[in-house]
């Protein structure tokens, strides 16, 4: 199978630091990966890599065989880890303005996520609780039909009784083709679902294997080898 996503010797620094040091990647479709590691790690760096957001990295990454750029973008739905909608706008507006700007989001699908989610279209985001806007975030990502879903620690801010929901959400959801790649530190969560993970440590790659690879060869969960990497 080809890789949909294939990173070479990426390099990336904020002045002096440097933030991602020889990453070398390359993901397939059909797959849900995990990219873990602390906070610091350079997990978010990477994603705003992948995604074209910021392009003054040494390396190459291409999606499709495309490089970052307008191509690309049109084929990633991206999830961020900080809010960013108009909180003078109702849902529905934004939603409207989304389906403008993707070719591939499904209105339909969203107001079924709505029902589902308990969201009310005709809300401004600033009346949404924060919960709520989290949810509405996560719903127009999942609406669109991408080749490439990138979430960036979608369950961070969820009170713990309500992750099991949203990873059932996501799982049912995104397109099942797609390559999902899931940005986390609560691999305990996630870990049910992942069938690759990748392991960040310092802005470098220290793994990238098979989930049931890794348990059979480490006798021992995801979680426990995360755990065992980055403790103190």
């Amino acid at each position: 199978m080809n890789n949909i996503l294939e990173i070479k010797n990426v390099n990336m620094h904020y002045g002096k630091k440097r933030v991602l040091t020889n990453i070398n990647l390359e993901l397939e479709p059909g797959k849900i990966v995990g990219l873990c590691g602390p906070n610091g790690a350079g997990k978010t760096t990477l994603i705003k890599i992948i995604v074209g957001l910021l392009k003054d990295f040494k390396g190459e990454v291409k999606i499709n065989d495309k490089k970052i750029g307008a191509e690309t973008k049109a084929v990633v739905s991206y999830l961020p880890d900080v809010e960013y909608l108009d909180s003078n706008m109702t849902a529905q507006k934004i939603s409207s303005l989304y389906k403008d700007m993707y070719a591939d989001f499904d209105m339909a699908l969203l107001e079924d996520l709505f029902i589902k989610m308990k969201l009310d279209g005709r809300m401004p985001v600033g009346q949404m609780s924060k919960g709520m806007r989290e949810k509405f975030q996560l719903a127009l990502c999942l609406s669109r039909k991408a080749d490439v879903y990138v979430l960036d620690e979608p369950i961070a801010g969820v009170d713990p009784a309500s992750r099991d929901s949203i990873i059932e959400t996501i799982i049912e959801t995104y397109t099942k083709d797609a390559l999902l790649l899931i940005s986390t530190h609560l691999i305990q969560d996630i870990e049910p679902v992942l069938e690759e993970v990748i392991f960040l440590k310092e802005g470098s790659v220290v793994l990238h294997q098979n989930c049931d690879d890794l348990r059979e060869e480490r006798g021992m969960s995801v979680d426990g080898v995360f755990r065992e990497e980055f403790k103190w």
